[in-house]
């Protein structure tokens, strides 16, 4: 898994939209399908795309196929962001400072 892959399967707001239901519950494709608008397989490629990112986990369940969500998954999304985060502290801080110095 690599941050691209996670990034790639954030990208689509479907994709988006099954992350926030897996977020109550672990759900069947069936059930995931019930909420869109789409063929069961499109969902498939959707949640395949999400398990690829590393940002869901499936297991088998008999027949059925349990799809849930992976917190850990989220880490290198995180990690990149955390880096922009503390980039705009530091230039924040850095502004502040030379305002600051400007007053006296």
């Amino acid at each position: 898994m690599t941050t691209q892959a996670a990034f790639r399967a954030l990208a689509d707001p479907t994709r988006r939209d099954i992350l926030m239901m897996l977020r109550g519950q672990d759900m069947t494709i069936a059930e995931v399908a019930q909420n869109f608008d789409m063929t069961r397989a499109a969902v498939k490629k959707h949640l395949t795309v999400l398990s690829d990112g590393g940002l869901i986990t499936v297991r088998a369940a008999g027949r059925e196929r349990i799809n849930t969500i992976n917190p850990a998954g989220m880490a290198p999304v995180l990690d990149w962001l955390t880096f922009f985060d503390a980039f705009w502290d530091d230039r924040l801080t850095a502004l502040k400072a030379a305002i600051e110095k400007d007053k006296t």
